[in-house]
């Protein structure tokens, strides 16, 4: 399933070389490898601490529960730089600041983390391996957070996988 999800940003780039100017927007990560190449990583990794390859081994589950930690910072930074990345493109039709980029764009991201999590939560009792304590949740937000804030590093000081497009800087 990882490796067809793995395709998909490929197919869509292949099968739509120049997306609708209603979309180009919220797709523009799709169009971007090197946020691609971010998204693969970060799938390589979960899906090896799920599954290490050639074993029956379950870290994430079972051996190791904590191996959450590094899903959570790979995915912190894969989300923030997918939104951040959305929330660039749209920075000049909305003339924003900064400040207001990397405020909106953290809404957007812990919109969705702590979404997640509550999701995870709700559905605790329709999937048996998913029981979390409170605090679990909270260190997943801040493992989250950190892999965010690594990614607006990497935006703001190595501009990867992207440059920001801020009209007052």
């Amino acid at each position: 399933m990882a490796l067809i999800g793995l395709y998909i940003p490929d197919i869509v780039q292949n099968k739509f070389p120049h997306p609708p100017d209603k979309l180009k927007h919220i797709l523009k990560p799709i169009y971007n490898d090197k946020t691609m190449a971010v998204l693969g990583v970060f799938i390589a990794v979960h899906v090896s601490l799920v599954n290490v390859p050639f074993t029956t081994i379950d870290l994430f589950h079972k051996e190791w529960r904590d191996a959450d930690m590094i899903s959570h910072f790979l995915g912190g930074l894969t989300v923030w730089l997918i939104t951040a990345e959305v929330v660039n493109e749209f920075s000049n039709h909305l003339s924003l600041k900064k400040r207001q980029f990397i405020l909106y764009s953290f809404l957007l991201f812990f919109t969705l983390g702590i979404g997640w999590e509550i999701a995870e939560k709700l559905s605790e009792g329709e999937i048996s391996f998913i029981r979390e304590t409170a605090g679990n949740k909270v260190r997943d937000i801040i493992m989250d957070t950190l892999g965010a804030l690594f990614g607006l590093y990497l935006v703001e000081e190595k501009r990867f996988p992207f440059r920001l497009k801020l009209n007052n800087g």
